[in-house]
């Protein structure tokens, strides 16, 4: 096979035309990723943004939330500091010793909870003012003989109940 300055032409004209064709192949294809890339930046600075914001929005809250609760905790450091507190506070501690002891000790809690009721509604009565108006209307001239009377009662009424 002869090679003719002809065919080397040919061969060196199909090599120019082939880099120039895959050349232009090349930048097209170049263009296309730029251009994607640019998408994808434009699209990371938009959801850089977005979370930016949202982070800023929860920053805010965050920081309302704790303004909330610090007020809450100077509320509560102020109430718990008001007259009678104290008294609630160690008021509410023997109630529920009352009530452990209660549960340890069986023949205390019968004669405990006689008591308590016949306490509580006593205390309902006079809160009421029925008692205070009874007393008043029906004083008996013998109250001091009656009282002592009641008392001794009761004592035997508890005394049947634990035996």
């Amino acid at each position: 096979m002869e090679l003719s300055f002809q065919t080397i032409v040919y061969i060196i004209i199909g090599f120019i035309v082939g880099w120039f064709l895959s050349y232009i192949k090349s930048r097209f294809e170049i263009y296309k990723h730029k251009k994607e890339l640019k998408e994808y930046k434009e699209h990371l600075n938009r959801q850089m943004k977005i979370t930016n914001e949202g982070n800023q929005s929860l920053e805010r809250e965050l920081y309302d939330l704790k303004k909330v609760n610090e007020n809450l905790r100077a509320t509560i450091q102020t109430l718990s500091n008001k007259p009678g507190r104290a008294e609630i506070k160690l008021l509410n501690i023997y109630d529920a010793t009352l009530r452990k002891m209660m549960q340890k000790a069986p023949g205390f809690s019968g004669a405990w909870e006689t008591s308590l009721q016949e306490a509580e509604k006593d205390y309902e009565e006079s809160e009421k003012g029925l008692r205070t108006v009874v007393k008043k209307v029906f004083s008996n001239p013998f109250a001091s003989n009656s009282t002592h009377t009641d008392t001794t009662d009761e004592t035997q009424i508890l005394e049947n109940k634990e035996g």
